[in-house]
């Protein structure tokens, strides 16, 4: 083959090398900065979730009648302090598994209170925790009986497929819908998570925390997502630029060797 033709065959093959690295690197570059804005906007989603906390913070300890109701609480009262007062029924509780509280693992136990007006409200007693190697629970501490008065916050129900479905009394995932249809009878939306009691809590339970308001490490993945498109950018650059320098040096010696 004439050596023109050569070069135009090396030329074919360096040039679909360098489209074929330029596309590969344009797909990883596009996945990487998706994935970096959607870590921004976990962050973002984090600082709102957290101004939602600051504000139930600060805001007084309202009714439970002024925010649960017909309709599922709202996502901007989450963590609201209300009052209620009314009696646990006692035979009937769940407990939720593999719950966590702070650095502890172990489980929470919803028991539905009465109120004085006969409406049920889903009331969290509380977090017990399971030390290291230990079995979880799979009945929940004794309740309080006789009329109990608490201070607890709002909480909306959480979607968990299957494991919101209670099973033996045990569920993973807490939603008033799936509890009320176990228990046969009407539920409020929502439910609370007990904060203080003018009774003690039996079992160990502790009332669960706050989450902590801090914003995670969603912007440091964000900058590795974009680091990881940076590099990947310069890397095509430099591989290039050395292909094209590898090129002139085979192009030098070939003219001496003529």
């Amino acid at each position: 083959m004439p050596p023109t033709a050569n070069r135009r065959t090396a030329n074919r093959r360096t040039a679909l090398r360098w489209i074929s690295l330029i596309v590969f690197a344009l797909v990883l570059a596009t996945l990487f900065i998706q994935l970096g804005q959607w870590q921004l906007r976990r962050l973002e989603e984090r600082r709102a979730n957290n101004a939602i906390v600051e504000r139930a913070e600060s805001a007084e300890v309202g009714e439970w009648t002024d925010y649960l109701g017909d309709q599922p609480p709202s996502a901007e009262d989450e963590w609201r302090r209300v009052r209620i007062e009314g009696t646990y029924l006692t035979d009937q509780q769940y407990v939720v598994r593999f719950r966590t509280n702070g650095d502890a693992r172990g489980y929470e136990v919803i028991t539905p209170l009465r109120t004085d007006d006969g409406r049920i409200v889903l009331i969290d007693r509380g977090f017990g925790a399971v030390p290291d190697g230990g079995q979880m629970p799979t009945s929940a501490p004794a309740a309080p009986t006789g009329p109990v008065s608490l201070v607890a916050r709002i909480r909306v129900d959480e979607r968990g497929g299957a494991g919101q479905v209670p099973q033996d009394g045990q569920i993973w995932a807490v939603n008033s819908g799936a509890i009320a249809e176990d228990l046969g009878t009407e539920v409020v939306p929502g439910w609370l998570q007990l904060d203080t009691s003018d009774v003690e809590q039996q079992g160990g339970l502790v009332p669960a925390a706050l989450p902590a308001l801090d914003e995670g490490p969603h912007f440091s993945y964000a900058m590795q997502w974009f680091s990881f498109t940076l590099i990947g950018v310069v890397g095509v650059v430099v591989f290039i630029r050395a292909d094209l320098k590898d090129r002139r040096r085979q192009q030098a010696r070939a003219t001496l060797a003529r």
